[in-house]
């Protein structure tokens, strides 16, 4: 029973059309969402901190998770010495979900994909696990995440496989390179984000340095 309804909760999620059908998405899984992702064997919110710690030094300044949900990855890049984190998620639900955790020193409620409230390279470098999916935040999100990432920084995200090609990421990748935006620095190999069930969920990670 419970995995029927972890199917159901991930289904809506990705279902969702617009952006207030992800909202209401989000809302209605939000208390369910740690126990039930868990159980599917998410790994996201935890592996992007390798990334992290594999090219952003510790006391660079702020790092940014865009699209923090119930704030998962704060607390373990907290333990490998990132203490200057904030959060950015487009459900409050989730978002008092992250603040009851503790992990970010703010938490703001925008969308990815309209302008961000910070100002041209705020942050040391940006991070994001999976909201570059099926039904959630479009390529043209990654111009005001470059945008907010200071010269140097890095923006380091996954996108789900079967959205590179159809939802205009490769595209956006190489526009923003042509523009002296940013360079690649890793694209990892096509890896499952969850490591118990949906196999067919596969991802890949990418590091950019902002020019």
């Amino acid at each position: 029973m419970t995995g029927d309804a972890d199917k159901t909760a991930l289904d809506m999620v990705y279902a969702a059309a617009t952006e207030t059908e992800l909202t209401a998405a989000y809302a209605a899984w939000a208390n369910g969402y740690d126990t039930e992702t868990a159980a599917l064997g998410y790994c996201l919110p935890f592996v992007i901190a390798a990334w992290v710690a594999r090219h952003v030094p510790k006391g660079e300044g702020p790092l940014l998770d865009a699209g923090c949900g119930t704030g998962l990855s704060g607390p373990y890049l907290q333990a490998l010495g990132y203490g200057d984190i904030e959060g950015l998620d487009l459900s409050e639900e989730m978002l008092d979900l992250a603040r009851a955790r503790g992990g970010y020193k703010a938490l703001t409620q925008a969308a990815l994909g309209g302008p961000l409230p910070w100002a041209e390279g705020h942050f040391a470098a940006v991070f994001s696990t999976g909201v570059f999916t099926a039904g959630h935040a479009p390529a043209s999100s990654l111009d005001e995440l470059v945008r907010i990432t200071q010269p140097g920084g890095f923006v380091i995200f996954t996108v789900r496989d079967v959205v590179l090609e159809t939802g205009g990421f490769r595209g956006k990748f190489a526009a923003l390179e042509a523009e002296g935006k940013w360079r690649a620095i890793e694209e990892s190999p096509t890896f499952r984000a969850f490591a118990v069930a949906e196999p067919d969920v596969l991802v890949k990670a990418y590091i950019f340095r902002v020019v």
